[in-house]
């Protein structure tokens, strides 16, 4: 499938589940609507951003990062700083964060995730979070500065990690996908 080239398409084509994810899109969509400003991580009280819940493709795991500014385990992704392919967005953010090699980012786009995020000498904002799934060929990881510890985690681990519902419902939608692609 050919990657859709503004946030605008990402956001309309995303194959989501349900009212609440169909009433996201509507919101998000408005918030696309702003052109680049959507896209600058400085746009409050919100902006754009993409993120990619990283499967193994043999063992069926998921990637998580320990967030340095936000201590918490998360996927890995980030800002879109005016780059207006999301799916190039996360394909960087994931790259960078991890030093994956080979892992391939699915398109259409898995889960719209709305959140709150309090970092360090910055003002609460809001991160409009374009989710999407990749398979992974390798589990083989390079940390970089943003993250403290890089895990593969089954989901009863997710949980116990604490991670929030909006990235369960990620990783389930996302380990859904790779099945999907991958036959397994």
């Amino acid at each position: 499938m050919t990657s859709p080239s503004t946030a605008e398409q990402v956001i309309a084509e995303a194959r989501l589940g349900g009212a609440e994810q169909e009433r996201l899109r509507a919101e998000f969509a408005a918030l696309a609507a702003l052109g680049p400003a959507a896209l600058d991580r400085s746009t409050r009280p919100a902006h754009l951003t993409a993120s990619v819940v990283v499967v193994d493709q043999h063992e069926l795991r998921l990637l998580v990062l320990h967030h340095t500014k936000l201590a918490r385990w998360l996927q890995p992704g980030g800002h879109a700083d005016g780059d207006t392919d999301l799916v190039a967005v996360a394909t960087r953010e994931m790259v960078e964060e991890t030093g994956l090699v080979g892992a391939e980012v699915l398109v259409p786009a898995i889960h719209l995730d709305v959140h709150e995020v309090r970092p360090p000498r910055e003002d609460p904002h809001l991160h409009f979070d374009v989710r999407f799934a990749a398979v992974a060929p390798s589990t083989a990881l390079r940390a970089n500065h943003e993250s403290t510890a890089q895990r593969w985690v089954t989901p009863p681990e997710l949980v116990a990690l604490g991670a929030d519902p909006g990235l369960l419902v990620a990783a389930a939608r996302a380990l859904d996908a790779v099945r999907d692609t991958t036959g397994r």
